[in-house]
């Protein structure tokens, strides 16, 4: 499976730098991206947090490993956490 990565930014409540990448199936849109991080934020209690076109950025596209591959078709999406997570 092709996957789309875009790389995320987004401040905590700290103003600490959350860096994370959001890995969707090629065909999906950065919106469909925005709308798979602001769910993975709110489970990180952080819905409150601004995710736009501004935060997330599409990065490059590969080949989904098959673990991910298994979880971007249960879920819609998988997340690779970077830093501050």
């Amino acid at each position: 499976m092709k996957i789309s990565v875009y790389d995320t930014y987004v401040k905590k409540n700290n103003n600490i730098v959350m860096h994370f990448d959001i890995l969707v199936e090629e065909s999906k849109t950065l919106e469909n991206a925005i709308a798979f991080g602001k769910e993975y934020l709110a489970s990180k209690n952080l819905s409150n947090k601004q995710l736009t076109t501004n935060e997330c950025k599409f990065c490059h596209m590969e080949t989904a490993p098959t673990e991910v591959e298994k979880i971007v078709l249960r879920d819609g999406y998988y997340i690779i956490e970077m830093e501050n997570c």
